[in-house]
């Protein structure tokens, strides 16, 4: 018994054992770096998808080349060249060997025999409906080709190339530049390109996670002897970068500027519409830029060479960077600020680190923020309950706004030019609106609004633009998109929204702009002075284009008046003819005798003096001469002639040529010395 109950006391400590919970691993406190976290989140920075990757990558590129010779005042010529490589070329690049498959069912698009036998039957008898559509007249589109025969793991990699004629980077600065997140020139309170200031880093990020191969850069500055060549890649766990090379090669033409080459996976065929879409709207906003775009493949009839020529050499001046305004900052910014100022005292802090704050105001806010703080006191020994009370005084009190001296918008000369360059409407106005705030930032709206031109659809074409740089994503939340769609009333200005082919262009510069969401696509429709701004802008273009419509209505209707009355001429002349003759026989047999005028008429209707082709060319004549006299009253009061007009465009000039320059917002007046 005793024996028996001992297993059973055993069994129970057994079961007991195995209902004990396990104890957690204790868990470890783990750090991130930058480069790490933009990998994992990738969806951030534009690097969704490999075809939004290669769209991205083609995009920070180009807005880099375009800052970089900006900042010297060159006129940019961009030259971006992708490159396919198909799958063996990739693998002897990373020394590879091509391998042929010995367990077919093993991979992903391996198909059974019945599958394919379904396969050919659904081909087929998508043949014979082709076949009878087309004996019938019917459009015949082009069989697909089948999306299940591509494997999940053949992927498709580019070899993308951005040359540029810009500033250049110094030789010892390159790694940093390319090969550590969130590091680079652009930090600042001023109007910049970039939306993360990842630039050219997330392309090498994403390169290192699709190929594995590192990012090639030369480089060279003004008047510098040598190309600083450099290739390197990340390391993405410690945030630094990895250089495989780095050197000095000679440079023997002069050329100043940089080329940057990277290879990451991608998809052309699926972004391809938007890459070019994207080149041609930096076209518009950019006609002082040159761009070349060429897509280089194996199959020659998928190559695609597009040159978008330069315009104008009128370029907007170069962005300036700004203090911050009272309204805008915050307990963080505050402290940061303090930090970094070379200033003694509280005084002479808030006069030089922040705008619109002269002495007397610096004055009038010291003494309101209590006894405590005198002008004279250390601002580096400012506690944090007074930095709180600083901060509570700048959300409360009133500043005057932020100027926009410091912004730099395209211009209406350039964003007319632009316009009419590509899509060479029949009819085009600009507006530039005056510089406004919003929460403490300043911002200028530009807009455009075409009517007619080339490979123009049907009804609203919006283009959308943020520091002169296109939004083409999740383009129906934005705040253009709906001030077009539902706060214009376009039947007012005479354009119909939807048999007309209207060009909707907007453009707004900012210190920041407010985008919505991680991928900062749009801006979003909640701001109220962006909103009214943008409303503003295209109202005043749509008057602009009402007057241009109601003079084009009313020589129109001229020209049809004046047909009109000409196709009437031979019946008005036979009637008029047969009174006359009418009257000159009753004249004659003297039943109704006429006098003066009217009697020589008559004689000279009887003589045969007057005929049918007499009064109808005098009728003709009258036409004339009415049509002429309106015209003149017409062109007098406009000030405008309908003469057909010939596109001018201003060629580059020499460098060495010496002008005075005069600018308007439709045109530029050189006097050239």
């Amino acid at each position: 018994m005793e024996i028996g109950g001992s297993s059973e006391s055993q069994n129970e400590t057994k079961k007991g054992k195995s209902k004990t919970p396990r104890k957690p691993k204790e868990s470890l406190l783990k750090q991130k770096s930058p480069a790490e976290f933009f990998a994992e989140n990738k969806n951030i920075a534009g690097f969704d998808n490999p075809g939004k990757s290669l769209y991205t990558t083609v995009r920070e590129l180009v807005e880099n080349s375009l800052d970089s010779a900006e900042s010297i005042s060159e006129l940019p010529v961009v030259e971006i060249t992708i490159e396919e490589i198909g799958k063996s070329k990739f693998n002897s690049m990373i020394g590879l060997v091509d391998r042929e498959r010995v367990d077919a069912q093993l991979y992903d698009d391996y198909e059974t025999a019945k599958a394919r036998e379904k396969r050919l039957a659904k081909e087929a008898r998508a043949q014979e409906v082709q076949a009878k559509n087309a004996a019938l007249g019917k459009k015949v589109k082009e069989q697909s080709t089948m999306k299940g025969m591509k494997g999940r793991g053949e992927a498709s990699f580019y070899r993308v190339t951005c040359k540029d004629n810009g500033k250049g980077m110094p030789h010892d600065d390159i790694p940093n530049m390319f090969g550590r997140v969130l590091s680079g020139t652009k930090y600042g309170l001023k109007q910049t390109r970039g939306k993360f200031g990842l630039g050219a880093k997330m392309a090498l990020i994403w390169s290192k996670m699709s190929t594995g191969l590192p990012i090639e850069i030369s480089s060279s500055m003004k008047a510098q002897s040598y190309i600083s060549f450099c290739r390197l890649d990340i390391d993405i766990h410690r945030n630094i970068p990895h250089i495989h090379l780095h050197e000095k090669r000679n440079n023997d033409d002069w050329w100043h500027g940089a080329e940057i080459q990277v290879v990451i996976e991608g998809n052309w065929t699926t972004y391809r519409s938007k890459i070019l879409h994207y080149m041609r709207q930096m076209a518009v906003i950019t006609p002082y830029a040159q761009f070349l775009f060429r897509f280089i493949s194996d199959a020659p009839d998928k190559n695609v060479t597009i040159k978008f020529a330069r315009r104008t050499d009128v370029m907007p001046p170069v962005p300036l960077e700004t203090k911050h305004h009272p309204s805008s900052v915050d307990l963080l910014l505050i402290k940061r600020l303090i930090a970094e100022t070379s200033k003694q005292n509280l005084l002479q802090f808030l006069q030089h680190e922040f705008v619109n704050i002269g002495k007397s105001l610096a004055e009038r806010l010291i003494g309101e923020m209590g006894p405590e703080f005198s002008p004279k006191m250390v601002v580096k020994s400012l506690t944090d309950q007074q930095i709180v009370r600083i901060n509570q005084l700048f959300r409360q009190a009133k500043f005057d706004d932020p100027t926009g001296d410091c912004l730099s918008p395209a211009g209406e000369y350039n964003l007319r030019l632009g316009i009419i360059k590509e899509l060479h409407p029949d009819m085009v106005a600009t507006y530039s609106g005056s510089a406004q705030v919003f929460e403490g930032h300043p911002f200028i709206v530009e807009a455009g609004v075409s009517v007619g031109g080339k490979d123009v659809k049907q009804g609203l074409n919006i283009f959308r633009f943020a520091n002169r740089i296109p939004l083409l994503f999740e383009q129906g939340a934005d705040v253009v998109t709906r001030t077009a769609l539902k706060r214009i009333n376009w039947g007012s200005y005479k354009i119909n929204q939807t048999q007309d082919k209207i060009g909707v262009f907007v453009s707004v510069v900012s210190t920041k702009i407010p985008f919505k969401g991680t991928g900062k696509e749009y801006i979003g429709d909640d701001i109220n002075e962006i909103a009214t701004a943008v409303k503003s802008a295209i109202q005043q273009c749509c008057i602009q284009l009402k007057s241009k419509i109601i003079k084009k209505m009313l020589a129109r209707e001229q020209q049809e008046r004046k047909r009109n009355l000409s196709r009437y001429i031979p019946d008005a002349t036979n009637a008029v003819y047969d009174v006359l003759k009418h009257m000159s026989q009753s004249h004659a047999s003297k039943k109704k005798r006429y006098s003066g005028e009217e009697a020589e008429i008559l004689g000279n209707i009887t003589a045969n003096l007057i005929t049918k082709e007499t009064i109808k060319e005098k009728l003709a004549e009258h036409v004339e001469k009415v049509d002429y006299e309106m015209a003149l009253e017409y062109a007098t009061q406009t000030g405008v002639t309908e003469e057909p007009r010939e596109d001018i465009f201003i060629q580059t000039l020499d460098p060495e040529n010496k002008f005075i320059e005069f600018q308007s917002p439709i045109f530029v007046f050189r006097l050239v010395c």
